[in-house]
């Protein structure tokens, strides 16, 4: 049986002047949204461990970077997986002198414990218990921090 699921992640929002960035939210999609995990699990071979907002990745600013996600997925039976994500090299850039949201990270934790780190496009095998762990970029702030 071939399964395929493409899913557009929850992510970051980058601030605006005069108010902080939006956590979790998607931004810049149309026509689409978050699969609900009940559906997730019943469609495909998987268990939706872990589906939270990436605290403290948005960048720090007098408006501060939304924050982004956390997804940990694991694998019910062996398949091939894909990931296609951006800003795991770069991270997203803060504005007139507000900080960079963290960088995303994507990786996949072994039945064993081994973790293997994919990098933002990758295409790999799993075995039964696996997971993958994405952790969505934060967004970028505007405006340094206020001193203290």
């Amino acid at each position: 049986m071939l399964h395929l699921f493409v899913c557009t992640l929850y992510a970051l929002h980058i601030c605006w002047m005069y108010r902080h960035g939006e956590s979790a939210v998607h931004s810049h999609m149309t026509n689409t949204r978050i699969t609900d995990a009940e559906i997730l699990e019943k469609r495909y071979p998987v268990l939706l461990r872990e589906f939270s907002v990436r605290r403290g990745s948005g960048g720090k600013g007098e408006w501060a970077g939304g924050d982004g996600i956390v997804r940990d997925i694991q694998f019910l039976r062996p398949l091939s997986v894909g990931i296609l994500s951006e800003r795991r090299s770069l991270a997203p850039l803060g504005l007139a002198g507000g900080g960079a949201g963290a960088r995303g990270e994507n990786y996949v934790v072994r039945a064993g414990g081994h973790v293997q780190f994919l990098g933002g496009k990758n295409t790999f095998m799993v075995a039964r218990n696996d997971r993958i762990r994405i952790l969505a970029p934060g967004g970028g702030a505007y405006g340094p921090p206020a001193e203290k």
